[in-house]
């Protein structure tokens, strides 16, 4: 592709807007909410709860649409709406008049930042089999770059007027919009588009394609663990407090590194790791960095200590994007789309299920009713289910690239198959898998 070059970097700057876009507007949006509920602290937490669970609940739903869709018109169309929508929609947030209407923004940030599996099936389109991992590291830089430089300017152009944030995220979201309208080539050929079909969009019927591989089927149960245990962020501020008596400036501060951290190891580090030690055992390598890091942050006994796990646990980046580029060996080039879609309803659904999780066992293990008293046991949980992560990773083989050049065959579609064989599966590669995670 003779724009391929300006096209990954569209990808690039979509993803670190998007994610520069939400970060910029989380240190406004509760003083937003407290706005319109004469400052009851109640009542807006229960807001602030209903809204992360509807934005979760958005992307779990229209990311299989959106990611199957990219598959039957292209990627380009769907990458541009969303710049569009999500743009249009941080205009509707700033003018709300009421919680009515931020509520309804809040649904339609969902349904339009539902395009990063799109983003994800654009670079597997135009990036060689064997360097997918490491362009997934960039993808993972550029969340730890819109994650870190997010807040920090949400706050800057929030503290006077919180509406003020979301003008600035709009513009933002618009200016990109114009980038790719200009310069970003399609990357999925017309030989290669896919029907689009509500059975491959349902949100739990595009798991299905999940299970069209013994090995898909295991990396997706590995990605879920770790998506469930990347929620423990959920009570990372909280616990600092409890522990440690952090002021807010500490908090931003922990965060931050915790962002660069991801930025360098993500972008820098995870692309030489994959060429050096290959997919899989960056993998479960990866996995262990990170149960690791878990443990020692619950065994910190000072904010020090706590700020020292955050390197070890961000080397646990480098496991997403090899774990990605495995995935992407099991399905064709016409199914990039619905994988991305599956794997980021997964996602959806941990991005659910992990805060209240971490949330609830942090409350527990603190509630003076009960006789453990154990602040950590949420950092502890999340090591157990890393460690479970790595020793499933040490049981998936190795992408054969070589053997991976040849065209992959579609699943046969709806077809009965006769007894005894396993209706839509792909064509098995010998000895070939395909990588996944941000």
């Amino acid at each position: 592709m003779k724009s391929r070059q300006a096209a990954v970097i569209f990808v690039f700057v979509t993803v670190v807007l998007d994610m520069l876009a939400l970060g910029l507007i989380a240190p406004v949006l509760p003083k937003l909410v407290l706005s319109f509920l004469n400052n009851d602290m109640k009542r807006a937490a229960d807001w602030n709860g209903i809204f992360l669970t509807v934005f979760a609940a958005m992307q779990f739903f229209f990311s299989p649409v959106i990611g199957v869709l990219s598959d039957r018109i292209g990627r380009r169309p769907v990458l541009l709406l969303s710049s569009l929508g999500l743009g249009l929609d941080y205009v509707v947030m700033a003018l709300a008049p009421t919680i009515g209407w931020l509520f309804l923004g809040r649904i339609i940030s969902g349904i339009t930042a539902s395009s990063i599996p799109t983003a994800m099936a654009y670079i597997a389109d135009v990036t060689p089999r064997e360097k997918r991992a490491g362009a997934f590291g960039m993808i993972g830089a550029a969340f730890g770059i819109g994650f870190t430089l997010g807040p920090v300017v949400g706050g800057l152009v929030g503290n006077s007027d919180p509406r003020m944030a979301f003008w600035v995220a709009s513009a933002f979201s618009l200016a990109n919009w114009l980038y790719g309208f200009f310069f970003v080539p399609e990357s999925l050929p017309h030989d290669q588009r896919k029907e689009f079909t509500w059975r491959r969009a349902n949100p739990v019927g595009s798991l299905v394609l999940l299970r069209s591989h013994p090995d898909l089927w295991k990396l997706a149960t590995i990605q879920f663990l770790a998506y469930v245990s990347h929620e423990i962020f959920a009570i990372w501020a909280l616990y600092a407090i409890y522990r440690f008596a952090w002021d807010p400036w500490s908090i931003a501060k922990s965060l931050f590194v915790v962002g660069v951290c991801t930025a360098v190891i993500s972008g820098g580090l995870t692309g030489r790791i994959v060429a050096w030690l290959g997919e899989r055992r960056t993998l479960y390598i990866g996995q262990f960095f990170g149960a690791l890091g878990m443990l020692i942050a619950g065994l910190a006994r000072n904010g020090a200590m706590y700020v020292a796990s955050i390197p070890v646990i961000s080397m646990w980046n480098i496991s997403f994007p090899a774990a990605q580029g495995i995935m992407t060996h099991h399905v064709s080039e016409r199914e990039q789309g619905e994988l991305q879609g599956a794997i980021s309803s997964l996602r959806s659904i941990a991005f659910v299920i992990g805060p209240f999780l971490f949330s609830w066992t942090f409350g527990w293990f603190i509630d003076p009713r009960h006789s453990f008293h154990v602040p950590a046991a949420g950092y502890y949980l999340a090591a157990a289910l890393l460690f479970t992560a790595m020793l499933m990773a040490t049981g998936i083989k190795q992408p054969d690239f070589a053997a991976a050049k040849s065209p992959l065959p579609d699943r046969v579609p709806d077809v009965v198959p006769p007894e005894g064989v396993t209706s839509g599966n792909v064509a098995p590669l010998p000895d070939a898998l395909r990588p996944d995670d941000v």
